[in-house]
């Protein structure tokens, strides 16, 4: 035989020594976790849900926003502004590429005035040897044109700058002669004339 005790003493005794208080404190600790993790669980619920209901006025508002920017922009508007800039940009890019060759051609007459400037340093007042003899017989010549003409003679020259015509004003008598020297009449014919008319 299995049992050789009475079962009802073998139930009893169990019953006496099974100890359900533990067991009933950790079912209770269970519930109140359960609890607190369902409390815990409904109030990141209701706050996930508040989250998204503010989104979703967010997005709403955003939305519109776009809506309202895209109907606002136009595109031919947008590309026309686009070609006057760069209309612009080429315009600019023109000027500067010409102020720079205008730049460069300055400086190279800059570079000349300079030289031209040393030069004339060089020289000196009088312009060097060749400029004063040139200066001298011009000199002379303006000297003879100015007596010619406080006597009231004045002389014309040809296109090769030969002295060839005179016009005497005698203002005492108010005639005027004109007279073309030529070279087949020698220069006391032609002084004897003009202090004549005179």
């Amino acid at each position: 035989m299995l049992l050789d005790e009475d079962p009802a003493a073998l139930i009893q005794h169990t019953v006496s020594h099974f100890n359900i208080q533990p067991d009933k404190t950790a079912v209770g600790r269970i519930n109140d976790s359960l609890t607190t993790l369902q409390q815990a669980r409904n109030l990141r619920l209701r706050e996930a849900e508040s989250a998204m209901r503010k989104l979703s006025r967010s997005l709403s508002s955003l939305h519109s926003h776009h809506h309202e920017t895209v109907g606002a922009h136009s595109s031919t508007a947008h590309e026309s502004h686009i070609l006057a800039l760069d209309r612009q940009k080429f315009r600019l890019a023109k000027s500067a590429s010409d102020l720079e060759v205008e730049g460069e051609r300055l400086e190279q007459e800059l570079d000349g005035l300079k030289a031209r400037l040393s030069d004339l340093d060089l020289q000196g007042v009088e312009g060097g040897e060749a400029e004063r003899g040139k200066r001298e017989s011009e000199d002379e010549t303006i000297l003879k044109l100015k007596v010619y003409r406080s006597l009231g003679i004045m002389v014309e020259c040809d296109a090769i700058g030969n002295y060839n015509r005179a016009v005497i004003r005698n203002t005492q008598k108010g005639d005027v002669h004109v007279v073309n020297i030529d070279s087949k009449f020698s220069r006391y014919f032609y002084a004897s004339y003009f202090w004549q008319s005179m």
